[in-house]
């Protein structure tokens, strides 16, 4: 086992573990739905956080190129990692005491969600660095600002409630996110 695969065994049970709540959590949704009324945004969010956690497995092979691997690369892909554990887990509670329903639930935990969500993306710009400056440039100009507009919609996201911008966010990241994987992620590895 090379040291890229060594270091994926950890970072991929991690990714695992979120995945995991995601689809534990909605299997409590089918099978007790009375104990919390589904939300249509935050089932949107659900969506995006599932096909994120696929897609990141995917793109985290072009890690394979890098050389020389250090304890900072190690600990920075654990965080990046972590970080998107923390989104997938915040978006089912344990319970929902307190909370009027899966819509009350998100709207409480929007700073959570969307303060994790900037880190993350952020992190995501440091992730395709290290993997080398040919790559990162790979991704074009449209990479960088589409973090950026995720950056700022996620922070205004923050601060309101406003039912449809954060359905059209989540449908806009979704959406990005389908189509930059079949633009930019089509084959991995040498092409990348």
């Amino acid at each position: 086992m090379g040291l890229f695969e060594y270091v994926a065994v950890l970072t991929s049970i991690i990714i695992g573990l979120g995945m995991a709540q995601l689809l534990q959590g909605l299997i409590r949704l089918i099978q007790h739905p009375e104990q919390a009324k589904p939300y249509w945004v935050h089932l949107l969010w659900v969506f995006y956080m599932f096909l994120f956690a696929v897609f990141w497995w995917w793109w985290e092979f072009n890690l394979n190129a890098i050389e020389e691997w250090t304890f900072g690369i190690y600990l920075f892909l654990i965080v990046y990692a972590v970080f998107v554990f923390l989104l997938c887990s915040i978006l089912f509670p344990t319970n929902f005491s307190g909370y009027d329903g899966f819509k009350g639930y998100f709207f409480a935990k929007r700073a959570w969600f969307f303060g994790l969500f900037c880190f993350a993306e952020l992190i995501g710009l440091g992730d395709s660095l290290i993997k080398g400056l040919d790559y990162f440039y790979s991704l074009g100009l449209r990479y960088f600002i589409a973090t950026m507009l995720h950056v700022v919609f996620a922070a205004v996201a923050i601060f309101t409630q406003n039912e449809k911008f954060h359905g059209a966010i989540a449908v806009a990241a979704i959406t990005y996110l389908v189509v930059s994987g079949f633009l930019d992620y089509e084959t991995v590895g040498q092409n990348n």
